[in-house]
């Protein structure tokens, strides 16, 4: 599990609760610190009968070792699945297409094979969290709207027609206004890692969200940080 460090997003998810569930001490230990420095709180437990037991007590979400003594990960997910839809994210070393597939069919939400990045981790954590956000669900900067409920996106009072994934990129910059994201950040946020795509994809579609968002305006919100990433500006 590779390791650098990131600027903390305490701010967005201070007290959310994740379960740990991991036997292997260094990597829980790891995990731990991660999570708590991005603002989480955090509970570990080694072995999948405790880890039932700590699931149904409400964690905003459960990051899910495959490979556990007594009861194995998958045994523990379909039980949880039978009393809680908490996102489940589940980590193992098997990283065959049969095992991720039946990893997902089983419950969880996401799988991600070791060695790991954290960074990559923590993306995938923000997704899970993000579609279960019971915040804001209009999103404004300036005379930008964006309703999460009705997918409709207006600016300047006209309406602005967005595919389904450009409608998620736009989200994910108005979530985090004036942050600098950088193009893997985006990449795993919006499209997740496993999707195997274009090098540029990216780049072609914050062209797609100025053509629309921008061009018909003399403001322009979306802006390009050089060498570094995107930004939209508030």
């Amino acid at each position: 599990m590779s390791h650098s460090s990131l600027p903390s997003h305490a701010a967005d998810q201070a007290k959310r609760k994740i379960l740990v569930v991991e036997d292997d001490v260094q990597i829980a230990k790891v995990l731990r610190l991660e999570l708590e420095h991005e603002g989480f709180e955090v509970e570990v437990c080694g072995d999948g009968a405790s880890a039932i037991e700590r699931a149904l007590k409400g964690p905003d979400l459960i990051i899910l070792d495959l490979l556990l003594p007594r009861i194995d990960g998958l045994e523990v997910c379909r039980r949880v699945r039978r009393h809680s839809s908490v996102p489940i994210i589940m980590l193992t070393a098997k990283d065959a297409v049969p095992d991720r597939v039946t990893g997902l069919d089983t419950g969880a939400n996401d799988y991600l094979a070791k060695p790991f990045s954290i960074e990559e981790l923590l993306a995938r954590i923000r997704v899970q969290l993000r579609e279960r956000e019971p915040g804001e669900r209009v999103l404004e900067i300036k005379d930008l709207v964006l309703n999460r409920d009705t997918h409709e996106v207006s600016r300047n009072g006209r309406a602005v027609s967005l595919t389904a994934k450009e409608f998620s990129l736009l989200e994910f910059l108005m979530m985090y206004p004036n942050k600098v994201h950088t193009r893997d950040e985006i990449f795993n946020s919006v499209w997740g890692s496993d999707f195997l795509g274009e090098s540029n994809l990216i780049d072609v579609y914050i062209r797609y969200l100025r053509n629309k968002v921008d061009d018909a305006s003399d403001e322009k919100l979306i802006q390009t940080i050089r060498g570094v990433g995107y930004a939209l500006r508030a």
